[in-house]
């Protein structure tokens, strides 16, 4: 890597506003806002709307769209009916 040309990288504290929990990371933002962590080191604080912890798919609460009316719309447009189905 050439030297000079790549942001400084350090520890910044990531809270997830929806399921309060936080991660500390490393990270090349430079927030305003500082926290004190669990080692009772102070770092940035950057909070965000969503993570892995509060996001849909990755906690397993991820919902299954209508799949039956999907499949009727194609079967409208593309021309198959009750008929020829197998």
């Amino acid at each position: 890597m050439r030297t000079g040309i790549h942001p400084e990288s350090r520890p910044v504290v990531f809270r997830d506003r929806a399921a309060g929990v936080a991660f500390l990371t490393r990270s090349t933002a430079h927030p305003a806002r500082t926290i004190e962590w669990e080692d009772g080191a102070v770092h940035p604080l950057i909070d965000v709307e969503i993570s892995s912890a509060s996001h849909p798919f990755y906690t397993g609460t991820e919902r299954v769209l209508d799949t039956a009316g999907r499949v009727e719309r194609f079967e409208r447009r593309y021309g198959r009916t009750a008929s020829n189905r197998p």
